[in-house]
């Protein structure tokens, strides 16, 4: 009976540190991408790269959770936050960051609960492999 409560004990502990490193990771990534404004280096749709689409905006992540992107002369509002899949282990891929516009032209394509690849002050790297159709998505930004 001991040995089974050290080996739960244990586990406990585990998955309490584990838990601990993903706050701290979506505490960074919130962070760095609240920091100045951020392009949009690299998109590839199913395979097919939409990145023009988006030339010339830039991307601003607030704090408070709203995402603007604007080229000077449109803008346009959406939403955005990272949040943790409650997985039990504390990989990059337990993180999403979310994405949403409300809106029916390019920037819909945007939306999603993307995985995180990558990250750094400068550069975030994001992946989403669809459900439906088994499409994977590629979204990078860039900070300006």
């Amino acid at each position: 009976m001991a040995k089974y409560v050290l080996i739960l004990s244990s586990m406990f502990l585990l998955l309490m540190s584990c838990k601990k490193e993903d706050v701290k990771q979506k505490k960074n990534i919130e962070k760095e991408v609240s920091s100045g404004t951020w392009r949009i280096s690299n998109f590839v749709d199913s395979g097919v790269d939409e990145t023009v689409n988006f030339s010339g905006y830039n991307f601003t992540f607030k704090d408070d959770g709203t995402l603007t992107a604007s080229n000077g002369s449109s803008t346009f509002t959406g939403t955005w936050s990272v949040s943790d899949s409650n997985s039990q282990d504390d990989n990059l891929d337990d993180l999403h960051f979310n994405i949403n516009f409300n809106l029916t032209n390019n920037f819909e394509d945007l939306n999603d609960d993307w995985d995180i690849v990558s990250h750094s002050s400068s550069k975030l790297e994001l992946i989403d492999v669809s459900g439906g159709n088994g499409g994977t998505d590629l979204l990078t930004f860039v900070k300006n």
